[in-house]
């Protein structure tokens, strides 16, 4: 009977100690793992002076091994349910402590574009990009469809054991892709939006510009909207942020005007990244930006750097209890890239391989009205001027380009939206030649 009771206690101590062990091996909860521990070892202790204390032989040798073995089981049942308990709770805990979400939207644009000064092709029949508007020649028209604007976006945030939470974030969408044809399969391939991780209060990765308040960009049916004047791009970066303060380096680029004009070099020379701070007070937001312009041609014997800087100001107001206003204001000297999708470049070479700062302003408002529930309208407006040296451009360089935007919007249900949008633009080189742009516009969006 010992025997027998002995391999039933054993028996139940295993099992106490086998899931003590799994949750130590599984979770290494530090702590409660040794709290589990002693009581395994307390438990042990227990079976073993029981066992001791039990008579060899006598009259009442069955009925205390009896009550002797009751007992060890009860205090074994206990403390398996103890395990479990801890168990469970370390599970719930982890799964707690990190989450992740997946998104995006697919999003279908048929696009009929009409120029007036000579044919169109590339990116700018997919979205308006002001510096894409010809000039001077015979108008052309087009229909375009497409679904490259779609993404798919997977973010995580995790709940750090020292208190601090980092924060994840990757999307993709097709726009502006190398590949792919409309011939047969109108294969496009995915582009890098965003890749970066939150610490504390740093960042760390690809994202929105800092200098860019994405919080006042418009709701319009194009993927932009007023290109010209809206300050707009992602790029790698080191960010700060401390309350409503924000600072950021940033990766630098330059692009130039050669002198007398005739194209655009794209330079990567730079040695100081882009620096930037941003003070985000209610709905305004205040950027500064300074940046190192830089170019080297050992060929033509140039190595010349100068600077740019800038200033953005822009903000969000509601009217009513719907209805908004949004506007962004730009100025500076050597924007370039930021302002108007590099409709005007950051500098231009003189005749002696020196490099001057081109300066440049924008701006723009819009208002979005809801008719109720299901429906509303946003009504655009942007402006670009470039003040140019044309004894350097030359007067093919663009000199200033405007833009109107109209739509309608039908929400049937949350996430999908069904518009319209019509546009028109106008972009006008020093010379006094200008093209416009009139392009309708029919999207429709599902937001997962």
């Amino acid at each position: 009977m010992a025997l027998k009771s002995t391999r039933k206690l054993l028996l139940s101590l295993s099992v106490a100690t086998a899931l003590g062990c799994g949750a130590t091996t599984a979770f290494a909860d530090g702590d409660r793992v040794e709290e589990l521990e002693a009581r395994v070892a307390e438990l042990e202790a227990l079976v073993s002076q029981l066992l001791n204390k039990m008579p060899d032989s006598g009259p009442n040798t069955a009925e205390i091994e009896a009550a002797a073995e009751a007992k060890a089981e009860a205090i074994a049942e206990q403390r398996v349910e103890e395990l479990i308990a801890a168990h469970e709770a370390v599970e719930a805990e982890k799964v707690h402590k990190h989450s992740y979400k997946f998104g995006g939207y697919v999003k279908l644009d048929t696009i009929y574009s009409d120029y007036s000064g000579g044919p169109s092709s590339g990116a700018g029949r997919d979205f308006y990009i002001p510096g894409t508007i010809p000039v001077g020649d015979a108008g052309e028209s087009y229909l375009d469809m497409h679904a490259k604007e779609s993404r798919v976006n997977f973010g995580s945030t995790h709940n750090l054991d020292n208190g601090a939470k980092m924060r994840t974030f990757i999307e993709m969408d097709f726009l502006l892709s190398g590949q792919g044809n409309e011939r047969v399969s109108n294969s496009f391939s995915p582009r890098l939006r965003h890749a970066f991780f939150t610490y504390n209060n740093w960042l760390f990765g690809q994202t929105w510009m800092t200098f860019f308040n994405v919080g006042a960009l418009p709701e319009n049916l194009d993927f932009v909207g007023p290109a010209e004047s809206t300050i707009f791009g992602r790029q790698a970066m080191i960010r700060y942020t401390s309350g409503k303060w924000q600072f950021a380096a940033e990766n630098p680029e330059t692009t130039i005007t050669p002198f007398g004009g005739g194209g655009r070099i794209v330079a990567d020379d730079n040695m100081i990244p882009d620096l930037v701070a941003r003070y985000n007070f209610g709905s305004v937001t205040v950027a500064g930006i300074v940046r190192e312009l830089a170019y080297e041609n050992r060929a033509a014997g140039i190595d010349d750097s100068t600077y740019g800087y800038g200033i953005s100001v822009s903000g969000k107001h509601m009217i009513g209890e719907r209805d908004d206003f949004r506007w962004m204001a730009s100025a500076g000297s050597g924007l370039g890239r930021y302002l108007g999708l590099n409709t005007a470049n950051g500098a231009v070479l003189d005749a002696d391989g020196n490099l001057e700062a081109i300066d440049s302003m924008g701006i723009f408002g819009s208002y979005r009205h809801f008719w109720n529930e299901k429906w509303r309208s946003n009504l655009t407006l942007g402006y670009l001027d470039v003040d140019n040296e044309t004894e350097l451009t030359g007067m093919g360089v663009t000199t200033d380009a405007t833009s109107v935007h109209v739509n309608l919007i039908y929400s049937p249900v949350p996430k999908l939206d069904l518009g319209v949008e019509y546009m028109h633009a106008n972009r006008e080189v020093e010379s006094g030649t200008d093209g416009d742009l009139d392009r309708i516009q029919f999207s429709a969006k599902y937001a997962y």
